[in-house]
């Protein structure tokens, strides 16, 4: 085979330069962006009479609709059937999850910080290799677990040892503390789940990506839907958001930036792989701290610096000194919450 000529090959190489700093342009802004909204619309008050926003499965609503119009509109544009392609109920498992998982996320914003549950999103690899024991019957090696005790020991320091003027406005007292704790545990658990179910439909069926998110995000309208309705949040949250113009602007905003980042983060794998798109997210969560911590005033203590580093330098010595993923389940994947190289929306 004949080798590419110099000036072919320099070619090549800028066109994957671009296609680089087009993928990082995109996952950066989008879920940056995402983060930042998303604490903005559940800490920050609106208005002259300062109200809260409180309805997060109204939020999750409104992401959930957007991302299913955008997947509808992809299989029609490709031409491909909207016929599912696994049993209904197991969309639904899914999407249940994913609701569980979301809402637990945007609960917990009301009790820690939006730093601290950042950091805390790097401890997903412990449940998803739980779930995909039982799941999957996948088996993984001890520097996997040594990795994944690190990263949680690292979370543990940042979540404990918060400044002491970090106050989120609906704290009452250390019990909020563990409740956000407790919330945080129940989106890494759920959220674990979510990923490894995923990842198992994409094996174990002929699917294609748009059509699993079409049918998983269908669910959760009408899911999320009923449960706002069942709650009496609906009426409410539509007039909250009539009211207050900046708050429709930014839970649109949001809606818009988490079904962006999907095709960022599609764009990414398929082009780099999932150990690079590994590497992004970890520089991801930490510019998204560092931003979140200028923007919002977020203290840190000088404890939490020590578990932030303890986190991110095993982390990149993983991306960096790990070699090519073997059959069990890489740990760049576990870092974005799975092994699935798609997920139904940014977490």
């Amino acid at each position: 085979m004949a080798e590419p000529t110099s000036g072919a090959g320099s070619t090549w190489k800028e066109s994957k330069l671009w296609k680089m700093v087009f993928a990082v342009a995109g996952i950066m802004t989008t879920l940056v962006t995402y983060g930042v909204l998303q604490e903005k619309i559940m800490r920050v008050p609106y208005g002259v009479n300062k109200e809260f926003f409180r309805f997060s499965l109204f939020l999750v609503f409104c992401n959930r609709i957007t991302t299913s119009a955008v997947s509808a509109g992809a299989l029609l544009a490709s031409k491909k059937a909207l016929d599912p392609v696994a049993p209904l109920y197991k969309y639904c498992l899914v999407s249940v999850s994913n609701i569980l998982t979301t809402t637990c996320q945007y609960e917990a914003l009301k009790y820690v910080s939006f730093p601290v549950q950042t950091l805390a999103k790097c401890a997903k690899m412990i449940p998803v290799m739980v779930w995909g024991t039982l799941i999957m019957q996948k088996t993984y090696r001890g520097p996997d677990y040594l990795l994944a005790f690190l990263v949680t020991l690292g979370c543990s320091i940042f979540i404990l040892y918060p400044a002491a003027s970090d106050i989120s406005p609906y704290s009452r007292g250390r019990e909020n503390t563990v409740w956000g704790v407790s919330l945080m545990t129940g989106y890494l658990g759920f959220d674990g789940f979510t990923s490894t179910f995923q990842d198992k439909l994409f094996k174990g069926y002929d699917m294609e990506i748009h059509n699993q998110i079409f049918y998983t995000t269908s669910c959760s309208c009408i899911l999320s839907l009923i449960g706002l309705i069942l709650q009496g949040h609906l009426l409410p949250a539509i007039d909250f958001v009539y009211r207050h113009n900046d708050c429709f602007f930014d839970v649109a905003l949001l809606s818009t930036v988490a079904t962006a980042s999907q095709f960022f983060i599609s764009y990414t794998i398929r082009n780099f792989g999932a150990l690079t798109f590994a590497t992004i997210m970890t520089t991801r969560q930490l510019v998204s701290i560092m931003l979140s911590c200028v923007w919002f005033s977020h203290p840190l203590s000088w404890v939490q610096w020590i578990g932030a580093v303890i986190v991110f330098a095993a982390l990149y010595a993983k991306s960096f000194l790990r070699n090519p993923p073997k059959k069990s389940l890489p740990l760049e994947a576990m870092e974005n919450g799975g092994s699935s190289p798609v997920k139904e929306n940014p977490r």
